[in-house]
């Protein structure tokens, strides 16, 4: 086989993979933490067997939506933090991305943070943690290299630029679950607050490179 056979063979693969996943999300949408593979095979067109050949199980399925998700979010999220604007607007914007990112698309975020425990159809489920944790490593870690590229924090820049990202992500994932959950306040004043509470030393430190900062 030449390598054009090859070339052609892979984009075959990826196109159809990304039409397996378009139709997971139709269903999750749909179904949120129950989704079965059975229903997205059903939704497909294709038999569950062919799934697994391209995922596994519900575990490397569940690592491929979520790989495609967060790296949406990130790219809205650096959007935002990157934006022209005051610093202390930009923090509340990426708070806000993240807030109606999950707004939006309930039902897929419960699927990804809260996979049912027990599955859909028969099938076994899988453990929360291990896989809803990774997204969320992920996410602090992405925050803590915007952090450090674009704020001077001084002496151990790194380490605390890790801490910062780490501890904004899980701030905004546990609060914006409770929000979601119970609705007590309006996002802009979920915003506010959550604002609010980052601000001390984030105001008042300096910006690298002579740009606007983060």
């Amino acid at each position: 086989m030449d390598t054009t056979q090859r070339t052609e063979q892979q984009r075959s693969a990826d196109r159809r993979r990304r039409e397996l996943l378009e139709a997971a999300d139709r269903v999750v949408l749909r179904d949120g933490p129950q989704a079965s593979m059975n229903a997205i095979a059903a939704e497909a067109g294709i038999t569950k067997p062919i799934l697994y050949r391209h995922f596994g199980d519900k575990g490397g399925l569940y690592a491929a939506l979520a790989q495609r998700h967060t790296d949406a979010l990130l790219a809205s999220l650096r959007a935002a933090l990157d934006a022209p604007a005051e610093r202390r607007e930009r923090v509340e914007s990426t708070l806000d991305t993240y807030l109606a990112a999950i707004e939006a698309r309930p039902q897929v975020y419960r699927f990804l943070m809260h996979p049912a425990e027990g599955g859909a159809g028969g099938e076994q489920g899988f453990d929360v943690g291990k896989h809803s944790v990774p997204l969320l490593r992920r996410m602090g870690e992405e925050l803590a290299q915007v952090i450090e590229e674009r704020v001077d924090l001084g002496p151990d820049s790194r380490q605390l630029a890790r801490v910062w990202g780490h501890g904004i992500v899980g701030m905004m994932h546990a609060a914006g679950d409770w929000w979601l959950g119970e609705r007590p306040c309006s996002r802009a004043e979920l915003v506010r607050s959550l604002a609010d509470l980052l601000w001390g030393r984030l105001a008042a430190a300096g910006d690298r490179l002579g740009g606007p900062g983060f």
